[in-house]
């Protein structure tokens, strides 16, 4: 198959429209068209219904193959690109919400290391990796919810490397008078309402599903990486939001997770084959 093919499937796909992705990969439509159809003929089977634009069931299982292999592709290009480059002058960082209060030091860090620019991109804890491995971004902090414990969890892709940072305990942000006091107990708080703001604080849909417990009931959805809204909402009484003790705001009252016990998880992710900037970073933030 032709990753260039695949490339305009998962674009088409992902947005829905042929004319769309033409605009982002920069193809006329006739051309992203001809590229689907190639496809089809090369696989003898429909990807896309047209009518509305979206997979049929073998474009959905073409799909789940499509992404993380065009990924490590991206992730081998810049691994192969990392290993030939002079000592970077230019650092690009990518840090969760929770995680810019690391930038201070980063950005000292980098100086020391010889580093003459560098940019920060603020982006949803799972956008990080994808982003790292494709080379789009030097360094990522990553802050996630996690039982205290636990082994931290592996990078997705083998080209990256996770160093422990630091934790903090995972607090359940409360108004201040609210009833919920002392400590709670995970298993005791799924009928409550919850506000969820995967892409700012966090998803604990995963570590309830590790712990055997149904999903928590969301009262409100917050998309986006601005901890102000969950915080304002919670703040509101219109729902509960896990945060650690340095995101709470003077309105809001931090009950701690003990049942189990539960703490947000900072870790760094870079690339095994980093430049020397990156290894230098890294290796005084962990000594911090």
């Amino acid at each position: 198959m032709d990753t260039r093919l695949l490339r305009t499937f998962c674009a088409v796909t992902r947005l829905g429209s042929f004319s769309a992705a033409a605009r982002e990969l920069g193809y006329t439509q006739s051309a992203v068209s001809q590229h689907i159809v190639a496809l089809e003929s090369d696989l003898g089977v429909p990807l896309l219904t047209r009518r509305p634009v979206g997979p049929t069931d073998a474009g959905a299982r073409l799909l789940d193959h499509a992404v993380p292999l065009l990924l490590r592709l991206d992730a081998a290009r810049a691994d192969v690109a990392r290993a030939a480059a002079e000592p970077a002058a230019r650092l690009a960082v990518g840090v969760a919400p929770l995680a810019a209060a690391h930038l201070p030091a980063i950005a000292r860090h980098a100086r020391a290391a010889g580093v003459r620019e560098l940019s920060v991109r603020v982006a949803a804890p799972g956008a990080l990796p994808g982003a790292l491995a494709s080379g789009e971004l030097d360094l990522a902090v990553v802050v996630s919810p996690a039982v205290r414990g636990d082994p931290p969890p592996l990078p997705a892709l083998a080209s990256l490397r996770s160093v422990p940072l630091a934790e903090a305990p995972a607090l359940v942000a409360v108004p201040q008078g609210h009833p919920l006091t002392g400590e709670a107990a995970l298993a005791d708080l799924t009928e409550a309402r919850w506000l969820a703001a995967p892409d700012a604080v966090g998803s604990l849909d995963d570590l309830c599903a590790g712990l055997g417990l149904p999903p928590l009931r969301t009262a409100v959805r917050c998309a986006g990486t601005d901890l102000d809204a969950p915080r304002l909402l919670a703040a509101a009484g219109e729902g509960l939001v896990l945060l650690p003790a340095s995101a709470l705001t003077p309105d809001l009252r931090g009950v701690p997770v003990r049942t189990p016990e539960l703490v947000y998880r900072t870790d760094l992710l870079h690339p095994r084959s980093a430049d020397r900037a990156v290894v230098a970073v890294v290796a005084a933030l962990g000594a911090g």
